[in-house]
């Protein structure tokens, strides 16, 4: 099973990719949602390093892009090389780029 955690600081945008992800793919196992970037940051340090990071851009205490950037800069191995996936409506080039320099994976 692959470790999933989402994050995105809108419940039913959390809830939604959680459903897609437990209907479609079997294996992938949710460890955890969080509300945003800081939230996340706490629940791996309580439970580890998922699999595969989902995150929403825009949130309030501290956005995707922040998050990821902590992620990349830990002092935990595991950390700086898993896979992050911005999970947004900003979709221009910028945006991407944008993402790419924090350290994401995808877009």
């Amino acid at each position: 099973m692959y470790q999933v955690m989402v994050v995105d600081d809108e419940p039913m945008a959390a809830s939604l990719i959680v459903n897609i992800i437990k209907q479609k793919y079997n294996k992938f196992e949710i460890m955890g949602t969080a509300y945003n970037g800081e939230e996340a940051l706490e629940k791996k340090k309580k439970k580890g390093e998922p699999d595969i990071l989902i995150t929403d851009i825009q949130m309030p205490v501290m956005n995707g892009y922040e998050a990821t950037a902590a992620i990349r800069t830990s002092n935990i191995p595991a950390a700086r090389s898993v896979p992050i996936v911005a999970m947004t409506a900003n979709a221009f080039a910028e945006d991407v780029q944008l993402a790419r320099s924090a350290g994401m994976n995808e877009h």
